[in-house]
């Protein structure tokens, strides 16, 4: 299908953004509708057929990619020239490759980070932003994930993340983790990188299927979990608080923050903290939900956040 070719069905190309890197994208939608971006989280889970569902393709001209490193852009995995910066800098060779004036932007997760990242870097090119489950990419926030918020609701589980470390280790976790993870011996990375994942993502499910960690040798490396510890062993590549001293720049720019009750990687003491300073934005909370998508209620709250920018 010719790359122009952009009508309701799904259509994909690839495009190289420099420093060796050639990310995969996907389009769908009206070529007359709203221009649109969705950035997937991780950082480096990429892209997934769910998150095409969230816009109407009769509506919107939604764009799709995997970012560097993640998904089927290639080199995978690869953490060279890889940045915050560098995810901002590939999102306006998009835009730009599209021609799109401005566009609406919409991220979960990791994705919020970068959303939040680049429309404090060029609010001119935005006509609004739908975040879910927001993420200001601090230590802070990792902190208390793996540690205040591992032991209080899965204390269990807590004693099976730190039984990988060392005792001396222990005494800073998320640190030793991310230290192992991007160890070059698989001995060391492989169980490390498994345990984080998996500790991840029953956290990310308001109703996990375990809440226990499963330590049987396999030879499974979660790409996730390599280039999360990449991005926050240095503090996501940007200062110290800086989405939120920098919230200031989107004053104008309509928001919507949806919003987990239950949500324990990105609780909702930051999405309100955010919402605080940019005050054009609005949270919206779902309830019986927690950090997945596919929580009840999410993916419908995201969709018509949306939808609403329609008008």
């Amino acid at each position: 299908m010719p790359l122009d070719d952009f009508t309701t069905t799904l259509a994909t190309l690839r495009l190289p953004v420099g420093d060796g890197h050639e990310l995969y994208i996907e389009t769908l939608g009206a070529a007359d509708g709203i221009p649109a971006v969705y950035l997937h989280g991780g950082p480096g889970s990429g892209c997934q057929p769910a998150h095409r569902q969230l816009f109407d393709r009769n509506r919107f001209r939604a764009v799709l990619f995997d970012q560097r490193g993640a998904g089927r852009s290639t080199p995978a995995r690869s953490r060279e020239a890889n940045t915050t910066a560098h995810l901002v800098a590939d999102m306006e060779r998009i835009r730009m490759h599209f021609g799109f004036e401005r566009w609406l932007v919409v991220g979960g997760s990791w994705g919020a980070t970068l959303a939040l990242a680049y429309a404090e870097a060029h609010p001119e090119r935005v006509l609004g932003i739908v975040l879910r489950a927001t993420f200001l990419g601090t230590r802070a926030e990792l902190e208390w994930t793996f540690g205040t918020g591992l032991s209080t609701f899965y204390p269990a589980l807590y004693e099976d993340f730190l039984s990988l470390l060392t005792p001396e280790e222990r005494l800073s976790p998320v640190d030793r983790y991310f230290r192992r993870i991007l160890d070059p011996d698989v001995a060391v990375h492989g169980p490390a990188a498994r345990a984080y994942s998996d500790t991840e993502r029953i956290l990310s499910e308001v109703r996990p299927a375990t809440t226990r960690l499963d330590f049987t040798p396999s030879s499974r490396i979660p790409a996730t979990a390599v280039m999360e510890a990449h991005y926050f062993s240095h503090d996501s590549f940007m200062a110290p608080d800086q989405l939120l001293a920098n919230a200031h720049r989107l004053a104008g720019v309509r928001g919507i923050i949806v919003q987990g009750r239950y949500d324990l990687l990105c609780p909702p003491r930051t999405a309100h903290a955010l919402a605080a300073i940019w005050t054009d934005a609005e949270v919206r909370v779902v309830d019986n939900a927690g950090h997945s998508l596919s929580d009840p209620g999410i993916a419908e709250a995201v969709t018509a956040a949306i939808g609403s920018f329609v008008d």
